[in-house]
């Protein structure tokens, strides 16, 4: 699984770098001098993102549940899954319900308390963080462990993050704020996404 998994994102990194620049450009709210540019062209290359229209990324849009399942899932290579998720607010029309079956079997993606998904929620920083750990142990990937200490704000991460989170500032996908804060509460945004997937993307093309 991880050297199929590698291999599709070595395939994605080599058609970024051919062809980035005429993707960035694609999106009229992508700034070709953007920190975020370079990524926005790798993603939406290699098909992992989509614009929001045919014409912009939406970089400062909010990312949600169903979104990144379904991003890490087009990362996986889009294995159908073995059946429909167990969460009854996912129909089976929506964009992401393949991705959240495939994420639920393979423990990536858990329900809330009262059964149901979310799919339309706002992912925080931290549950991001959580989402990524868990599909780097499906991937076989070496798990990084990450200091979170020299954060000022560590003690807002919630214990069930801090696993995650610590793996996430430990590969490099997640940094602090300028301010030093890690941020774990805050909303991730469209661009943000864009530029940890193609981290995540990055040890398989070295």
């Amino acid at each position: 699984m991880k050297r199929k998994i590698c291999a599709l994102m070595l395939a994605l990194g080599l058609t970024a770098a051919v062809t980035g620049q005429a993707a960035a450009a694609a999106f009229t709210d992508v700034p070709s001098g953007a920190w975020y540019a370079e990524a926005v062209a790798a993603v939406s290359d290699g098909g992992i993102m989509n614009g929001t229209t045919t014409t912009t990324f939406s970089p400062d849009g909010q990312v949600t549940r169903g979104m990144v399942a379904a991003v890490l899932w087009r990362m996986a290579g889009s294995p159908a899954p073995k059946g429909g998720s167990s969460f009854a607010d996912v129909e089976a029309w929506y964009f992401y319900a393949d991705a959240v079956a495939w994420a639920e079997e393979n423990g990536i993606a858990a329900g809330r308390s009262d059964g149901s998904f979310g799919g339309g929620d706002i992912v925080t920083r931290e549950q991001l963080a959580v989402f990524l750990y868990r599909y780097s142990q499906y991937a076989g990937e070496e798990l990084a462990n990450g200091v979170l200490d020299i954060y000022s704000d560590v003690d807002s991460v919630h214990a069930w993050a801090r696993e995650g989170m610590a793996h996430a500032v430990g590969a490099g996908l997640i940094t602090g704020r300028d301010n030093g804060e890690l941020d774990p509460g805050g909303p991730a945004t469209r661009a943000q996404l864009a530029v940890i997937l193609q981290r995540l993307m990055t040890p398989a093309v070295g």
